[in-house]
């Protein structure tokens, strides 16, 4: 039984289908990428497993559990497993980095502060930030914040962690320490599913890639076989672009 199941998920804005018929798995410990044209759908797919869209048909499943994203219970405990970070950052400027990834899991958690402390820095440091526990957000750069983020969302501690263009925003040289601590989390066997546009990347660190086109998958494989020799006109389309430089 795969870790997270979709199966012919839809999802509209008003009268435009966004999401049409998406079904894809993943396994325990996966990092699973979609890829595609700006407007495909890929963000979409994030915010409706989090139930920030809601989906207008379809099922979503985590182990043998059906999410039922019209009951506020079901939608709590699916949040309790998953946990996303957008390419804004989104952090508390009036809180240092400690407060930021530690808030959470003692206001909404309620767990001992002691033990979410211990934690927090455990996350800190393994996304290298282990001197910044009191830096605020406007000592940081573009990378650090987003890796304050990153170690906010472990902070929770979910199976399943959702990445949505997290190096989109920062300046290139910045993206490489962002997609080292996703790197260091595929190796320590973190359930993922990346969104991104950095194909290099995702070639070397993605179990498998999903390529999305108008609210559809277009075609799914390892990265060898939908960079190297996809099978659909469209893919091959998309990739003779997206790899040409």
């Amino acid at each position: 039984m795969p870790h997270l199941a979709v199966e012919d998920l839809r999802a509209s804005y008003g009268a435009l289908e966004v999401l049409r018929g998406i079904s894809f798995s993943v396994e325990k410990g996966e990092l699973v990428a979609l890829v595609g044209p700006s407007g495909s759908g890929k963000s979409t797919v994030l915010r409706v497993l989090m139930a920030l869209n809601p989906p207008s048909s379809g099922r979503v499943q985590i182990d043998d559990i059906s999410i039922d994203y019209g009951k506020s219970g079901s939608v709590r405990a699916a949040r309790d497993r998953m946990a996303v970070v957008f390419q804004q950052y989104n952090l508390f400027q009036n809180m240092n980095v400690m407060d930021n990834v530690t808030l959470a899991p003692r206001k909404i958690k309620k767990w001992p502060v002691a033990e979410v402390e211990e934690n927090a820095r455990a996350l800190l440091a393994k996304v290298g930030l282990t001197d910044k526990h009191d830096a605020y957000p406007d000592e940081l750069s573009g990378g650090q914040q987003q890796r304050v983020a990153i170690a906010r969302a472990l902070a929770l501690k979910p199976e399943i962690l959702l990445l949505d263009e997290v190096t989109s925003a920062l300046d290139p040289e910045l993206v490489n320490e962002v997609l080292d601590t996703i790197g260091e989390l595929a190796a320590d066997g973190m359930t993922m599913i990346l969104v991104s546009h950095e194909m290099g990347f995702v070639r070397e660190v993605a179990s498998r890639v999903i390529m999305m086109d108008a609210g559809e998958i277009i075609e799914t494989g390892t990265p060898a076989e939908l960079f190297d020799a996809p099978k659909s006109q469209r893919a091959k389309q998309f990739f003779s672009k997206v790899l040409r430089h």
